[in-house]
């Protein structure tokens, strides 16, 4: 099961820079997760200050 940001996302970047597919991308507000691309390996929870990506 794909990974989505919530809006706890302050914009910094770790999961983006950790993501070994490229799945994540910045969005207007926040960073998002194509859930296409996405492989469920939780590279960017692991990295995120906040806690922002979880699975659906």
């Amino acid at each position: 099961m794909a990974y989505k940001i919530s809006d706890a996302c302050i914009s910094c970047g770790a999961c983006a820079e950790n993501c070994p597919v490229a799945a994540i991308s910045q969005g207007d507000t926040q960073y998002n997760i194509d859930p296409d691309t996405c492989i469920s390996c939780g590279a960017c929870a692991g990295v995120c200050p906040v806690g922002a990506p979880a699975e659906e």
